[in-house]
């Protein structure tokens, strides 16, 4: 069984189909990316699958349960993790600060603030820095890292309630090409360590064929296309989607999330 699979799922907008019968599956330990011109309907189906939006129709089934309409903090609560375009890091607090507080918020001890913030869960928020290669830096604060360095602190606070399913919306937007492939080689290492899913949505597909070792192409928010990525590659109805006809994905990268 899949740990992640998406059943007819559909949102409209103002009479507007966002998302319109989509399904598909992520087994347990792959990368999945989600992709699509602007207007796709990707954003819609992250914000489905997480739970700050209630589908109109179908299921979202993890491990077997369906999630579809739960409060996205219960999803969270049941290992659905999710990093975002915008940095979601409290420029203010230290990175040890911003992974601790996500700790506690998992364990639901934000009460335990009162105490020192060096005493609460220090020894397992420094092993989540460990892991996305932070701790060196976890006395700065957030606000004065360079946006790669923040990226992986992000990471590092995603992990804190132990996913079995990550979701990464444009995890490298905004970076230089090494920053990206860095980043998404963590992420790799991550999933082989742990047995995660991910799922993400990228506009770079350098970083997409690189690392997904399944696409789904999203357009005017139907599926039009899965697979592995060089049958996607070649896939006449995906080119078509995104540059008309005639281009190929080596000669431009794709648009932002919608």
């Amino acid at each position: 069984m899949s740990l992640l699979h998406v059943q007819h799922l559909s949102k409209t907008f103002g009479g507007v189909a966002a998302l319109d019968d989509v399904s598909f599956e992520l087994p347990a330990g792959q990368m999945l990316a989600l992709i699509g011109p602007n207007g796709a309907g990707k954003s819609t189906c992250f914000n489905l699958i997480n739970g700050q939006l209630r589908p109109d129709a179908g299921a979202v089934l993890l491990a077997g349960k369906d999630i579809a309409g739960m409060p996205a903090r219960h999803i969270w609560q049941r290992g659905v993790a999710r990093t975002f375009q915008v940095s979601a890091a409290f420029g203010s607090m230290t990175v040890l600060e911003n992974v601790q507080a996500a700790l506690l918020s998992h364990r639901r001890q934000l009460w335990r603030w009162w105490r020192p913030a060096a005493s609460c869960l220090r020894d397992e928020a420094m092993a989540l820095l460990e892991q996305v290669g932070m701790a060196a830096q976890a006395r700065r604060a957030c606000g004065v890292l360079a946006y790669g360095d923040i990226k992986r602190v992000e990471l590092a606070m995603a992990l804190s309630n132990a996913p079995r399913l990550l979701l990464m919306d444009e995890p490298t937007a905004g970076m230089a090409p090494r920053e990206r492939q860095q980043l998404m080689a963590l992420t790799r290492r991550l999933v082989s360590e742990r047995g995660l899913s991910v799922l993400f949505t990228e506009h770079s597909m350098d970083v997409v064929f690189a690392f997904a070792d399944r696409i789904i192409v999203l357009a005017r928010g139907q599926l039009i296309a899965q697979g592995e990525p060089e049958s996607v590659r070649r896939d006449a109805r995906v080119r078509e989607a995104y540059f008309g006809s005639g281009a190929s994905f080596g000669e431009a990268n794709m648009g932002s999330p919608a």
